[in-house]
C-alpha cells in the first residue's frame, strides 16, 4: 500500500512540474564546480593500504599471470615447486600430487617439514608462512643455498587465493595441523566446528625421525574464471620435467578425479642428457653434447639495511643435440624452475651458439662463397637452432627474474657466464671433441638453412613485387569464393577437365576451386627454394594465404577447410600423395587442426529406374547388384572426375550432405611422404635408386636372374 500511494503522489505533482518551469529548476539537485571539485580531489584519503593477503587477491595476475588456466595451473606449481626445492637441497626424495574429485589439490613431500616453532609475536612459523607476503626460508644465507621459490610469496598467494587450505606437518614426533578458511588459521573442534586460533593441532604421533609437509588447497572459484580448471596432462608434463632435474627424485601422481585411474609414478632418470633424449623427435644428426661449467660473479644486495657486493658460485649445465627437421625445442630453467620467457642465461648461450657456428663451423664453407659478397654468409639464430633439441640450466643463490611468476631470468653476469661456458664447449666440440662426421653433418645443415633462407627471401621479394602487379596477387587459375572463413572450402582438383564440372556444380559462396597443371614437386626431398620456384606449390601456398614453414599462421588462412578432389587410380594417388607431403611439410598447422581433406570420389555409376546408384569399390558395386538386381554391364565405371557430369560431381563430392570426404592427420600427413618417396623411386626419373630399391627389395627373387 505505501508503495501504491507513492506513486499516486508522484502522478499528481507532474503537471506542476509542467506549469511552473523555475519550481521544477528548484527542485533538480545539482552538484556545484566547488563540490565536483572537492570529491575529485586527490588527497590522503585516496591513499590505501592493503593490508596482509588482499594485494593478492586485489591483483592476482601479478603474482600468478593471471586468472585463467594458466594461474591455476600456477597454484600447484608453487606447491610443487617448494617440495621441490627441499629435494634439490637433499633433504627429500618423493613427492606426492593428489587430484581430488572435489576440486582440491593436495601436495605431500618427505622433506624436513615447515618449521612449526613459534615467531617473537606468538605466532608459529608456519602460520606465517602461509600468511605474510616476503616471508620463507630462501632469502640470503636462509636454509637454502638455491632454490626456485625466492620471493617468500608462493605459499601465501597459493593462501590468499584459496577459500580453504589444509596443512599438515610432521616434525619432532608427532603430525601437527593448522587450517585456513577464507585464509584465517585455526582448527576444528570435535563436533566440525571451525575455530580460529594460532595454535597448531598435535593430529597423531609419528616416528622420531620421520619429516615431511603435506598442503591441500581449495582455489577460490570466485576469484578464478569460469572455464579456469586444472589440467592433467599439463600437471604430469611439469612433474616429469622436474625429475630430470632432480635425480633420484620420485614423484607420485594420481587423478582421483577420473574413476578407476591408477597412479603414475615418476622416477628421475638423471640429467639434462636424459631430458633432452626425451624430448628428441626423429632422426639425430648429432649426438648429445653436455657441458657443465662453474663459475662466480659479484653483486650487489642489501645486507642488514646495506648495500653489499657478495660473490655468488654459479653451475652451468647445458644438453644439446641437432635433429633432421625445422622445429626448435629449447628448454631453461634456473634452479629447479623451468623459464618459458628465456631470460639471460638462454641469450648467453643464443650468442655463444652464433659465433661457435661462425666463427669455426661454416668460416670456410664452400657453399656460402657465392654468398659472401652481399653479406649473406653468416648464420641467424633461426639458422642454427633449426632442428636444435637444447636445455640450459643453472644454479646459483637468489636469482633475480622479472616478474613473480619467474618465468624470465634477469640476473646480469649470468649472460656471460653462460656465454663462456658454451664457448668453450662448442669450441672443443667441433674441433676434434666431437666425432667428424656429425660435426660435417651439423655443418651441412646449417650450411642449407642458410643457402634455403637466403633462396626464400630472394623468391619472396619476387612474388611481392610480381603481387603488386595484380589487385590481389591471387593466382588467374584460382577460382575464388565470395566469403572467407572458417566455412569457405578450398577444392584443390586435376587439370582443367575436373575444374570445369567443379565450377559449375560448386556453392560459390562459400566454394573455391584451383586446378592444378601438373604434378606438385616433392616437399619431402626438394629444397625450399625448389618448393617455392614450383608453380603448382606456389600456386597453393598463395591460395591459401596463411604462409609457409614456421612462419605459417592459420589465423590468416582464407579457407577453413583444404579438400583435396583427385582421380581413383594411380595418378590420382601419386598427387594426393604429393599435396599431403607439402602440407605435412610447408603448412603443417591445417593438418594439425584437422582441417585437410580428401574427397572420396564413387568408382561405378549405374541406374534402378529414376534412382542414381554410386559404388566406392568392386565390393559394394557386387552389393548393389545383387541388392537391385543390376547387371555388371549396366555400371558406368568413372576414370576420373572430369569424366563426371557437373550432377554426378555435384552429389558424389561437392554436395556437404551426400559427399564423403575423410579428414586428413598428421598420420597420414606422414605416410604420404613416405608414399611420395616410393612413387619417386619407382616412377622418377633416377635410375639407380630404382636399381637399388628393385635389387634390395627382391629377396624372394634370384638375384642372378636380375638384369642388372
Amino acid at each position: 500500500m505505501a508503495a501504491n500511494k507513492a506513486t499516486k503522489k508522484t502522478a499528481k505533482k507532474a503537471p506542476t512540474a509542467k506549469a511552473g518551469v523555475k519550481k521544477s529548476a528548484k527542485k533538480t539537485t545539482k552538484r556545484s564546480p566547488a563540490k565536483d571539485k572537492k570529491s575529485n580531489a586527490y588527497d590522503a584519503s585516496k591513499i590505501q593500504v592493503l593490508e596482509g593477503l588482499d594485494a593478492v587477491r586485489k591483483r592476482p595476475g601479478m603474482y600468478i599471470g593471471g586468472t585463467g588456466s594458466q594461474g591455476l595451473h600456477h597454484l600447484v606449481w608453487e606447491m610443487v615447486d617448494n617440495s621441490v626445492d627441499e629435494a634439490a637441497a637433499g633433504y627429500g626424495t618423493q613427492i606426492d600430487v593428489i587430484l581430488h574429485k572435489d576440486g582440491s589439490i593436495e601436495v605431500t613431500d618427505n622433506g624436513r617439514g615447515i618449521p612449526i616453532g613459534k615467531k617473537s609475536d606468538g605466532r608459529t612459523a608456519l602460520e606465517v608462512v602461509f600468511t605474510e607476503l616476503h616471508a620463507g626460508g630462501k632469502f640470503g644465507s636462509g636454509a637454502y643455498s638455491s632454490s626456485g621459490g625466492l620471493h617468500g610469496v608462493g605459499a601465501s598467494v597459493v593462501n590468499a587465493l584459496s577459500s580453504k587450505l589444509v596443512t599438515e606437518v610432521t616434525r619432532d614426533g608427532h603430525v601437527w595441523r593448522l587450517v585456513f578458511l577464507d585464509r584465517v588459521p585455526g582448527n576444528y573442534t570435535p563436533t566440525g566446528k571451525f575455530k580460529p586460533s594460532s595454535k597448531l593441532a598435535k593430529v597423531k604421533k609419528a616416528p622420531r625421525n620421520a619429516t615431511g609437509t603435506s598442503v591441500r588447497f581449495w582455489p577460490d572459484l570466485e576469484i578464478f574464471d569460469p572455464e579456469a580448471k586444472i589440467e592433467y596432462q599439463e600437471i604430469r608434463d611439469h612433474v616429469a620435467r622436474v625429475c630430470f632435474l632432480v635425480p633420484g627424485l620420485n614423484v607420485k601422481l594420481h587423478d582421483k578425479r577420473v574413476s578407476g585411474m591408477k597412479p603414475e609414478s615418476f622416477v628421475a632418470a638423471g640429467g639434462l642428457g636424459d631430458y633432452v633424449d626425451f624430448l628428441t623427435v626423429g632422426e639425430s644428426v648429432t649426438d648429445i653434447l653436455t657441458i657443465h661449467d662453474k663459475s662466480e660473479f659479484s653483486e650487489k644486495v642489501p645486507v642488514d639495511n646495506k648495500m653489499k657486493m657478495v660473490t655468488r658460485e654459479c653451475t652451468v649445465d647445458v644438453a644439446l643435440r641437432w635433429v633432421k627437421g625445422y622445429e626448435t625445442k629449447v628448454v631453461s630453467f634456473v634452479n629447479t624452475i623451468p623459464t618459458s620467457e628465456g631470460g639471460t642465461h638462454v641469450a648467453g648461450f643464443d650468442r655463444a651458439l652464433s659465433w661457435a657456428v661462425n666463427k669455426l663451423l661454416i668460416a670456410e664453407a664452400k657453399k656460402l662463397k657465392k654468398l659472401a659478397k652481399a653479406g649473406n654468409d653468416r648464420a641467424t639464430p633461426s639458422d642454427i637452432q633449426e632442428g636444435l633439441v637444447a636445455a640450459v640450466k643453472v644454479t646459483f643463490a637468489e636469482p633475480q627474474f622479472k616478474g613473480q611468476t619467474k618465468q624470465e631470468l634477469g640476473t646480469p653476469p649470468v649472460q656471460n657466464i653462460v656465454y663462456n661456458a658454451v664457448k668453450a664447449g662448442m669450441e672443443n666440440w667441433i674441433d676434434g671433441g666431437g666425432k667428424k662426421s656429425q660435426v660435417n653433418a651439423f655443418r651441412e645443415k646449417v650450411t642449407q638453412a642458410i643457402l634455403s633462407r637466403v633462396a626464400a627471401k630472394q623468391q619472396l621479394d619476387a612474388r611481392r613485387k610480381a603481387a603488386t602487379l595484380s589487385s590481389m596477387g591471387m593466382p588467374d587459375k584460382l577460382a575464388d569464393c565470395r566469403v572467407h572463413g572458417t566455412d569457405s572450402e578450398l577444392l584443390i582438383v586435376e587439370g582443367n577437365s575436373a575444374a570445369g564440372p567443379a565450377k559449375q556444380g560448386r556453392d560459390s559462396e562459400t566454394m573455391a576451386v584451383l586446378p592444378l597443371r601438373g604434378k606438385v614437386v616433392n616437399a619431402g626431398k626438394a629444397t625450399l627454394k625448389q618448393v617455392i620456384e614450383n608453380a603448382e606449390a606456389q600456386a597453393l601456398i598463395t591460395s591459401i594465404g596463411g604462409g609457409s614453414g614456421k612462419a605459417f599462421d592459420l589465423a590468416s588462412a582464407r579457407y577453413g577447410r583444404i579438400i583435396i578432389l583427385c582421380d581413383a587410380d594411380v595418378d590420382g594417388s601419386h598427387i594426393r600423395c604429393l599435396l599431403l607431403t607439402l602440407i605435412y611439410h610447408h603448412l603443417r598447422p591445417l593438418l594439425e587442426n584437422g582441417c585437410v581433406y580428401a574427397a572420396q570420389p564413387p568408382l561405378f555409376a549405374a541406374k534402378k529406374g529414376s534412382n542414381q546408384l554410386y559404388a566406392y569399390s568392386d565390393e559394394e558395386r557386387e552389393a548393389l547388384s545383387k541388392k537391385h538386381k543390376i547387371d555388371h554391364t549396366k555400371w558406368k565405371r568413372f576414370k576420373g572426375l572430369g569424366e563426371m557430369n557437373v550432377e554426378e560431381l555435384a552429389e558424389t563430392t561437392l554436395n556437404p550432405e551426400t559427399r564423403i570426404l575423410k579428414r586428413m592427420s598428421m598420420e597420414d600427413g606422414k605416410e604420404a611422404a613416405n608414399a611420395a618417396k616410393l612413387f619417386e623411386t619407382l616412377m622418377g626419373s633416377d635410375v639407380a635408386d630404382r636399381r637399388d630399391y628393385i635389387v634390395s627389395n627382391s629377396s624372394l627373387i634370384d638375384q642372378d636372374s636380375l638384369d642388372i
